[in-house]
């Protein structure tokens, strides 16, 4: 089985690593990665790939920097020409970027199958780009490899089950990939030597919503500066989305701010922190997997089976709620140990279901 995988982003990477690492143990599959540079980043080169033991990408389509139509029509025109070239017998995407609705809809009109990893998935706000990508991707897939039973779920409730579709629980690749990296990440991260705070909370900032409004953005930073100050010192990565914005509207944030990092320093990050405090969907995610409590700076999230388990509260931008909210959950002593995400068998679980479909 020839299986062409699609990535933009680092996210993307780190998830593809660890399935990669599943298929190369079945002789049955051959994998190709095509990287179409939607999330150009400097730190994507050889040290990246070795260091974090992805495969290099068979093809770089270097399609970054335009508007969301341009930048889908460019991707979907170049994937296509790869699709036709290789014959792959399925078409693999992650998540929710326009990387992965423009393979979807190439590999379709192709007739070739599209598997969809991190399908299911709903914030229920078709003003996020993401939301649309997603629920467009599941349409048309073949295989919709759900990471919860949530996501089980809100198919069920649009009707997949009368869509020729198969449909099945794997669990996250996430926490496959958090398992695999954080036995590794001590030794290859040094950013918590660069913290003097024996006990901090994590926080990151960077969704559009958050950022582009300068009142939830001032609203965000006076609750971040109050807990800085008198509940419990906050380190944050500064995103460059972010530092532009605080400058652009002239709002200063009074936390311990270091540069953005990279995947093994947040894990070490996650380790080590109290509490984390982000508008990131992934993080959540990732607070769960190394038993942290979470406030999300959000007024939804894809992960609703983390505020029923009582480690996340939703606070949005409201100052008071995100005060408040940290400290219930600095307080909180939380159980951990149910399995929300599948225990670190899903890329055990979506290459056996790709093998089987073929038998």
């Amino acid at each position: 089985m020839k299986i062409i995988t699609i990535i933009g982003a680092r996210p993307q990477f780190v998830k593809a690593a660890a399935l990669s690492r599943e298929f190369a143990k079945h002789d049955s599959i051959e994998e190709i990665l095509v990287h179409t540079g939607q999330h150009f980043d400097t730190n994507m080169s050889e040290v990246f790939f070795e260091e974090m033991e992805i495969p290099k990408p068979k093809f770089n389509l270097d399609i970054n920097s335009l508007s969301h139509g341009a930048m889908t029509g460019r991707m979907l025109e170049e994937i296509e020409k790869l699709l036709i070239l290789e014959k792959p017998d399925v078409l693999l995407v992650y998540g929710d970027t326009n990387s992965t609705l423009a393979g979807a809809i190439a590999a379709k009109k192709l007739h070739i199958k599209v598997a969809h990893v991190e399908a299911g998935l709903r914030s229920f706000n078709m003003d996020m780009p993401e939301e649309v990508n997603r629920i467009l991707t599941d349409r048309i897939s073949d295989f919709l490899f759900c990471p919860t039973q949530t996501a089980i779920d809100n198919l069920q409730k649009e009707g997949y089950e009368n869509i020729d579709c198969k449909i099945v629980n794997t669990g996250d690749v996430m926490e496959d990939a958090a398992l695999f990296y954080a036995k590794k990440s001590e030794e290859k991260s040094t950013v918590i030597k660069g913290i003097a705070q024996e006990k901090f909370i994590l926080a990151t900032l960077h969704r559009a919503e958050n950022t582009d409004d300068k009142e939830k953005l001032n609203d965000i930073v006076e609750a971040l500066n109050h807990i800085h100050a008198e509940v419990c010192p906050v380190v944050l990565p500064l995103h460059p989305r972010t530092k532009a914005k605080l400058s652009l509207f002239g709002i200063d944030l009074k936390v311990k701010l270091i540069d953005p990092v990279g995947y093994f320093d947040m894990i070490e990050l996650l380790k080590n922190c109290e509490l984390v405090m982000t508008d990131s969907g992934g993080l959540q995610k990732e607070a769960y997997f190394f038993d942290k409590n979470c406030v999300t700076m959000r007024e939804q999230t894809e992960w609703v089976e983390l505020i029923k388990a009582n480690v996340n509260v939703l606070a949005g931008s409201d100052k008071v709620l995100i005060i408040n909210g940290t400290k219930e959950m600095l307080e909180t002593k939380s159980d951990f140990s149910v399995n929300l995400y599948g225990n670190g068998n899903a890329t055990k679980n979506i290459a056996e279901a790709l093998i089987a479909s073929v038998k």
